[in-house]
């Protein structure tokens, strides 16, 4: 019982804990999947950011060379710009796009210099980073506190006048443009793309731990059918398993099986043993009655002793037997019918009624024997002391406890007898049959199963017995 109880207890507390399988599975799950998302998403963000950057870079160098194509030389070196180079983007002041390209002769005077409208009256100072010949990419701050991404590169034009080769204007190329635009592309972007991981990520989870659930689910249902078997609606593991599952089904089928054949075994041998014993007492009893005497009173009084004993002990272990059962249910109505039954016949002279009152329903958590035992004891002692009438209420207390009233219409007892006539082997009237020993079984067999016997005054007069037992719900 306590192999199968510790198995049920396990498996009935899956559900998503922090200390369960499915809690761990999805928390897994959950960690991998925010982690690879988390990775993914700075992965495609740089992608973008690169792809954004490249396709920046690659319009400012279409300008630029725009801007170089646009650049006439005269027979000095002189530059000026043809009107074809009437990009509008940079003819609107601070709009973002700028170029401007400076003398780099010595002797040569500021105001040589040429700047695009869009930069109106500032120049830029470009902060080159890189070169790959005579280009050059780097970063500048341009007007309106704006931050640029600058492309230049240096040309030389040949000065015709002089008729010689090596006489060259040298100037500086530079094209620039904003890169707030760029950043806002990528903020949108990493925007949507946060959202994008958030709605997939929680769709992960989520499907995780559906599948999580519907992957324990043979689990769960192996936890009913082991809870079913402990209320007595199944003796055996019922339904298919999962392959995975199933041997571990199988085992405990096995086990409940090899524990109803020990229990079986063990009533057997307690049977056989209460034979053997009866047996020899009772020759004991016969040899005694024939030989009356000092030693013959001896005799009969230590036969009685350890028949009381006997008694006792073979009913506690047939009960503590009977508690290793799984699957025990017994339904309380038939069994006080029963016993009612035979003590009406029993008691048939002194014309003792006896009333049963309990619901269809109600069922023992336990052996029919044993509430036989306890019910029967009880009823036969109220029938003994009672002057015309017993009752015996059943009912349900609670979902897994029921309460058992034997009442009789008797003497009753004091308090201080009460004690007395529970106490194991104690008998307060000889005059009655009897052992004396039935209501210490009672209270013996009940605490076996966690129940309680207490005795009380009965409205009619006399007693209460008032037994408490495990139910059924």
């Amino acid at each position: 019982m306590d192999i199968v109880s510790t198995i049920r207890t396990q498996l009935t507390s899956i559900r998503p804990r922090l200390d369960s399988l499915a809690a761990r599975l999805i928390a897994a799950a959950a960690v991998w999947i925010v982690l690879g998302l988390a990775v993914g998403g700075l992965i495609l963000s740089g992608i973008y950011r690169g792809a954004v950057e490249r396709d920046f870079d690659s319009s400012l160098a279409i300008d630029l060379d725009g801007l170089i194509a646009a650049a006439e030389p005269d027979e000095y070196g002189v530059i000026t710009l043809e009107q074809r180079f009437l990009n509008p983007r940079y003819e609107r002041v601070y709009s973002g796009r700028y170029w401007q390209i400076t003398p780099l002769d010595k002797g040569r005077r500021k105001d040589d210099q040429q700047i695009s409208k869009s930069l109106f009256d500032k120049t830029i100072t470009p902060g080159i980073v890189s070169r790959s010949g005579w280009q050059g990419w780097g970063y500048a701050d341009g007007p309106e506190n704006q931050h640029l991404r600058v492309l230049e590169q240096r040309i030389e034009f040949p000065i015709r006048s002089t008729r010689r080769d090596d006489d060259v204007h040298a100037y500086m190329f530079v094209v620039a443009g904003d890169l707030s635009k760029v950043e806002t592309d990528v903020s949108e972007f990493n925007g949507t793309l946060f959202w994008s991981f958030v709605i997939l990520g929680a769709g992960l989870i989520i499907a995780i731990f559906i599948q999580v659930r519907v992957g324990l689910q043979p689990l769960r249902r192996l936890a009913r059918a082991l809870g079913r078997i402990r209320d007595g609606q199944a003796r055996h593991l019922e339904g298919n398993y999962p392959e995975e599952v199933a041997p571990l089904a199988s085992e405990l089928n096995g086990l409940i099986e090899h524990s109803a054949e020990v229990v079986a075994r063990a009533r057997t041998h307690v049977a056989n043993l209460a034979h053997f014993l009866k047996t020899p007492l009772s020759v004991l009893t016969s040899e005694a009655s024939a030989n009356p005497g000092p030693l013959a009173d001896a005799v009969n009084r230590q036969v009685t002793s350890m028949r009381r004993q006997v008694d006792h002990y073979l009913a506690r272990a047939r009960t503590a037997g009977a508690l290793d059962v799984l699957g025990n249910r017994t339904p309380v109505k038939p069994v006080l019918e029963d016993l009612a039954r035979v003590l009406r016949r029993i008691h048939a002279e002194r014309g003792v009624e006896i009333v049963i009152d309990c619901p269809i329903l109600l069922a023992f958590r336990g052996d029919r024997q044993d509430l036989e035992e306890m019910a029967g004891n009880l009823m036969d002692n109220a029938c003994k002391w009672a002057h015309r009438r017993i009752e015996v209420k059943a009912a349900s207390l609670s979902g897994n406890t029921l309460e058992i009233h034997v009442c009789d219409d008797g003497p009753g007892l004091e308090p201080e007898e009460r004690e007395t006539a529970l106490a194991r082997g104690q008998r307060l009237d000889e005059s009655v049959p009897g052992s004396g020993l039935g209501l210490s079984i009672v209270r013996d067999i009940a605490g076996l199963y966690g129940g309680t016997f207490t005795l009380g005054d009965s409205e009619a007069g006399g007693l209460d017995a008032r037994l408490t037992l495990p139910a059924i719900a």
